[in-house]
């Protein structure tokens, strides 16, 4: 195996998602991929697992947009 080209630059991060489960809020701490700002694109963050921890590919059509000023909790 061997890498051919490296596509995007991009950061691993474990991002704490907010989701609407069966009429309830949910978050869950979640392994995403954080990639920067392209063209029209602001910074977006792409879920790489469920929020039960299943794996997921990174696929654009999961990108969230990722606001500069996240809220802290």
């Amino acid at each position: 195996m061997r890498v051919k080209a490296i596509l995007s630059d991009l950061t691993l991060v474990i991002a704490d998602l907010e989701v609407q489960l069966g009429g309830e809020l949910r978050s869950s701490p979640t392994l995403c991929a954080l990639l920067p700002a392209l063209d029209q694109h602001g910074r977006r963050v792409v879920p790489l697992n469920t929020p039960d921890g299943r794996p997921i590919l990174l696929t654009m059509a999961n990108a969230i947009t990722f606001a500069d000023t996240p809220t802290s909790a």
